[in-house]
C-alpha cells in the first residue's frame, strides 16, 4: 500500500469537488472513453427506500497503470493526455486534457474507489486507488488478486443528496445522449448505458436534420439539428466541433423556439478545431470569424422552427415575458378578465 499526494493547494482540490451529478457523471464517462473504453455502464445503486446508496460507472478500457499513478493521480493541470493527440489502442480523439475529471467523482460523494485491472506483458494486475473528501488530494493504492480483463470501475459512496436527481430516468439518459451525440456517431462501436438504458440520441430524439451554412468568407460548415422528445436543463445549445464530431465549444443557441422545442444545434468544421486552439472559440461574438458562424447558424435555425411553425414572433415572445413575470393570483386575475371581456362579447 502505497499514499499518492497532489501537489496542489487543498482550497483548489476542494473546489474542483463542485459540480452537478450530471457533470460529474459525464466526466467519469470520459475518462473511460479516453482509456479506449467501448462500453461504459453507469448504474445507480439504491435503497429499499429508492434513494441513491452508490453510483457506479464500469468501462472495459485500458485500466490505470499503478506504476504510473503518482503521475496519473499526482499531477494536477499536468494530464498525460496533453502528451498525445488519441487514445493508445484505438487512436480514439482525447477529452481530458487538465487531470480534473478525477477529482469531478467527488461532486457525487464523499469516498471514492477506483477498481481497475490492467495488462502488463501479457499478465493481468489490479489495484483499487481510494480517495475522500476528508483528505483532498490524497490516494491510497493497493494491489488487490488480479482480475481477467482489463478496465476500470469508479464506486462512489456516501453519494450527495444532490445524486437522486438522476433518478429521473429519462431525463438523464436525454441529457447524456445529448452530450455525447457527436462523439457516439463518429465512433459507432462505442456504447454507453444508464440503469441498463442504451444512450443514445436515436430513441431520445424527436427529429434530426442536417443543413449546410456558408459564411461571409466562403467557408462551410454542417449543422445539425437535434430535437428531443423530453426539456431538460441544457437544451437550446449550440456546439462547436471539428471533423470527428468532437465537442470543442458549447454556448446558448441564442434562438427563441417554441415551448415544445427542446433541442441542440452541432455546428462541424475542421476549422474549429484550430479556432479552439486559438482560443478564439470562448470569445464568441467577439471574435469576427466565430461570429460569422454564429449568425449563419442562429439564421438557419430560426429558419428550420419557423418552417415547422414552432417559432414565436416578437409580440408573442414579448407577451410570454410579461406573463412569466406575474404572480400566481395576478395571473388568475388576468385570466377571470379574459373570461369576462370574451362573455361580454
Amino acid at each position: 500500500m502505497k499514499q499518492i499526494y497532489v501537489q496542489a493547494q487543498p482550497d483548489h482540490i476542494e473546489s474542483l469537488f463542485r459540480g452537478s451529478p450530471l457533470a460529474a457523471i459525464e466526466e467519469l464517462v470520459w475518462n473511460a472513453l479516453d482509456a479506449d473504453a467501448t462500453e461504459v455502464k453507469i448504474d445507480l445503486v439504491t435503497n429499499q427506500l429508492g434513494a441513491v446508496d452508490a453510483v457506479r460507472i464500469s468501462d472495459n478500457g485500458s485500466g490505470i497503470d499503478a506504476s504510473k499513478a503518482d503521475h496519473t493521480f499526482g499531477n494536477l493541470g499536468g494530464s498525460w493526455k496533453r502528451e498525445g493527440g488519441g487514445t493508445a489502442d484505438n487512436g480514439r480523439r482525447l477529452h481530458g486534457r487538465h487531470g480534473r475529471g478525477r477529482f469531478k467523482a467527488f461532486a457525487l460523494g464523499l469516498d471514492v474507489e477506483w477498481r481497475t485491472t490492467v495488462r502488463d506483458d501479457g499478465v493481468f494486475k489490479s489495484y483499487v486507488i481510494s480517495g475522500e473528501v476528508e483528505k483532498p488530494g490524497v490516494f491510497v493504492v493497493e494491489d488487490v488478486p488480479a482480475g481477467f480483463a482489463t478496465g476500470t470501475e469508479v464506486y462512489v459512496k456516501n453519494v450527495r443528496a444532490t445524486v437522486d436527481s438522476l433518478l429521473d430516468a429519462g431525463a438523464t439518459v436525454q441529457s447524456l445522449a445529448a452530450k455525447f451525440a457527436l462523439y457516439l456517431k463518429s465512433y459507432p462501436d462505442v456504447r454507453i448505458y444508464f440503469n441498463g438504458l442504451p444512450v443514445t440520441p436515436v430513441i431520445v430524439e424527436k427529429r434530426s436534420s442536417e443543413y449546410v451554412i456558408t459564411v461571409e468568407n466562403g467557408a462551410e460548415a454542417k449543422l445539425e439539428l437535434i430535437e428531443w422528445k423530453l426539456k431538460f436543463v441544457g437544451s437550446g445549445r449550440l456546439v462547436f466541433a471539428g471533423a470527428d464530431g468532437f465537442e470543442l465549444h458549447e454556448q446558448s443557441a441564442g434562438v427563441r423556439s417554441g415551448t415544445d422545442a427542446s433541442f441542440t444545434a452541432y455546428l462541424v468544421s475542421p476549422r474549429f478545431t484550430q479556432l479552439a486552439a486559438e482560443n478564439a472559440l470562448v470569445m464568441d461574438e467577439l471574435n469576427p470569424e466565430v461570429r460569422m458562424y454564429l449568425d449563419a447558424a442562429k439564421k438557419t435555425i430560426k429558419a428550420h422552427f419557423a418552417a415547422y411553425g414552432e417559432t414565436k414572433s416578437e409580440f408573442e415572445i414579448a407577451w410570454q415575458e410579461r406573463i412569466d413575470a406575474l404572480s400566481k393570483d395576478e395571473r388568475k386575475t388576468l385570466l377571470a378578465m379574459l373570461k369576462k371581456s370574451l362573455k361580454a362579447k
